[in-house]
């Protein structure tokens, strides 16, 4: 008889853990479509979605195994998902390029400022050159960077001229927050082995009248006889410091409130997750009026579970799902955010192939693809 009492409290235990996976998934299928200002809590359902379907997984095998109908309600559940799933898990392919001459790689780098606030110095210059060496093997047409540096007639940390010289770029286009101290800038870069006829920014200044470092600049490219414009966009960041968060006491010894971290990032994304939904109207607003084909790459700050993602994904190609196969992660920092640097392209433009950077030199993993006009469009 206590047996029997046990199993049923552990068998009514885990059926409330399965409601709780099971509304927890349905809350995620949710986030895409449900504008952050609306409902603040549900961009966190979309967020955690990776979690959420491998509970349900391992919880459909269990019921699975002991021949409940609870299997079937999971299953259903997980069908529901429809093609929301393969945001996660892309099922595209490369496609073989007819004429190279015709196409242009494009690569999008958030550099973490080329590693410039390493706490060894060495390191810093070791990391920088390593970004350098990768930059140089793959020598993409155009590369956008996120949160990049430069100092003006810099002799000890060089980079854009650096830059400009071994990947032979004949244009580049910057937005900056100047720091007038030791000529330092800090920003968003095109560098483009194809000429520029025309550059601009699309100001992300918000209705809240909020302050941020946040960008997007675009330049209109010539590739033979054809025109694209690209855009860069880096969007709202939260900008997490661990010493807000990190306690010394009087003996000299660290700790990190966990608590306090917890609710520092939950904040921090509440607020963020509205910013970037009115940052990617303007972004789009702007994109719909372009006369020439259209490329929007750069960090979001979102995963592919989220409303901004939805905004950009009804309009434009994501490559990464239409040129690659498998699950990806660009992002490499503390925080487990999986995908959230993506190159978006429009209807006028066809894609062969698109990659992830293995090696972590950053704690963005750069993305690049390879794009050329679809002559059938024009």
């Amino acid at each position: 008889m206590r047996n029997k009492g046990w199993f049923k409290k552990v068998a009514g235990l885990l059926k409330f853990i399965t409601v709780l996976a099971l509304l927890s998934l349905c809350l995620s299928y949710l986030s895409p479509f449900v504008h952050p200002e609306s409902a603040w809590i549900i961009p966190f359902f979309g967020l955690l979605y990776p979690i959420f379907i491998i509970v349900n997984l391992i919880l459909l095998v269990v019921f699975a195994l002991f021949k409940s109908k609870w299997s079937l309600i999971i299953l259903l559940i997980i069908l529901l998902g429809g093609n929301l799933h393969f945001r996660h898990y892309s099922l595209g392919k490369e496609v073989k390029t007819e004429n190279e001459s015709e196409s242009f790689t494009l690569m999008s780098y958030n550099v973490r400022l080329f590693d410039l606030y390493n706490w060894s110095v060495d390191s810093s210059n070791i990391n920088r050159r390593k970004i350098f060496t990768f930059l140089d093997e793959k020598q993409p047409d155009i590369v956008c960077f996120q949160e990049f540096y430069h100092q003006d007639k810099s002799k000890s940390f060089p980079t854009r001229d650096s830059l400009v010289s071994f990947l032979q770029t004949v244009d580049y286009h910057e937005r900056y927050s100047h720091r007038t101290k030791g000529r330092k800038n800090f920003g968003i870069a095109i560098l483009s082995k194809l000429p520029m006829i025309a550059k601009g920014e699309v100001p992300l200044q918000l209705e809240s009248g909020d302050h941020n470092d946040n960008y997007c600049i675009f330049a209109d490219v010539v590739r033979e006889n054809d025109t694209i414009r690209v855009y860069n966009v880096h969007l709202q960041s939260i900008k997490i410091k661990s010493d807000e968060f990190t306690y010394v006491d009087d003996n000299g010894v660290v700790t990190i409130d966990k608590s306090a971290a917890i609710e520092n990032v939950v904040t921090k994304l509440r607020k963020a997750y509205p910013m970037r939904a009115e940052q990617t109207k303007l972004v789009l607003d702007h994109a719909k009026d372009s006369p020439f084909p259209v490329v929007i790459c750069g960090d979001f700050n979102d995963t592919p579970l989220s409303y901004t993602y939805q905004q950009f994904q009804k309009l434009y190609t994501d490559a990464s799902r239409e040129l690659s196969r498998g699950i990806s992660s660009t992002y490499a920092g503390r925080m487990p955010a999986g995908r959230i640097d993506y190159i978006f392209y429009s209807s006028g433009l066809n894609g062969s192939y698109f990659h992830i950077q293995n090696e972590t030199l950053s704690d963005h993993r750069a993305v690049w693809c390879r794009l050329n006009i679809n002559k059938s469009d024009k």
